[in-house]
């Protein structure tokens, strides 16, 4: 209401900007709005919105009571393992396969750490990103844009809002932060865990086993320490 009231009651000078910032309580994806007015010679009033930071249960209201669909800016492996069911799906980055040999090398090094250790694939931006996004979406409709940390679905949703996006949300710090529930979810994995993989995964569970079996150990020697130090002669240790 009050950007209508403003565009047709007050003309600013010729050339000139105009801001304003109106916030609506609860509804925070039409929280923040500019507004831009040229003069008559210079072409129609634009209206960007900004996009709106909103938690785990912010997320599920908009999606239930506001009509958002939630897109899913991650990548393939990510999304495998885990996706809020119903979801659209139109990655940011996308697998690099290059051949080059600048991007062999880069590759090789990658997959022999980061995919090692934290299963990431090596990929690159996703030059069709905008593209594809616009043949599912006109630019009216409500998304909420997830990743798995919120960092590439910031990013993702300044992209779509400078391509006139006016009704956007992003999950504060991604997916990870979700509680156990709040979206019916697609996968093995629970929702929150989907950006783990590779050595990082079967470190705790190495840590448990290991822990279990010297616990056990530890109750052996002391419950039973003849038989113990009999196996630990038999197998050549000094105690």
């Amino acid at each position: 209401m009050a950007v209508l009231g403003l565009s047709t009651a007050f003309s600013p000078p010729r050339g000139s900007c105009i801001a304003v910032r109106i916030r609506h309580g609860a509804r925070p994806a039409r929280s923040n709005l500019s507004l831009r007015r040229r003069s008559a010679g210079g072409g129609a009033i634009g209206v960007r919105a900004e996009v709106s930071f909103v938690d785990g249960d912010e997320a599920k209201r908009l999606v239930a009571e506001e009509g958002y669909t939630v897109l899913d800016i991650r990548d393939r492996t990510q999304r495998e393992r885990a996706h809020i069911k119903n979801s659209a799906h139109v990655p940011l980055f996308v697998e690099n396969d290059d051949g080059d040999i600048g991007t062999i090398i880069k590759r090789t090094v990658h997959n022999n750490f980061a995919g090692l250790f934290f299963g990431l694939p090596f990929t690159k931006r996703n030059l069709e990103f905008t593209k594809m996004v616009k043949d599912k979406f006109s630019p009216e409709s409500k998304l909420l844009v997830v990743c798995q940390e919120g960092l590439r679905s910031t990013g993702a949703a300044d992209v779509l809002e400078r391509e006139g996006f006016q009704n956007l949300a992003c999950i504060k710090s991604g997916l990870q932060t979700l509680k156990p529930g709040t979206f019916e979810s697609v996968g093995k994995s629970e929702l929150q865990n989907a950006g783990k993989a590779g050595l990082v995964t079967v470190q705790g569970k190495i840590s448990a086993v290991l822990g279990t079996v010297l616990i056990s150990a530890y109750l052996f020697i002391t419950l039973f320490p003849d038989q113990a130090e009999k196996l630990f002669d038999l197998a050549g240790i000094k105690l």
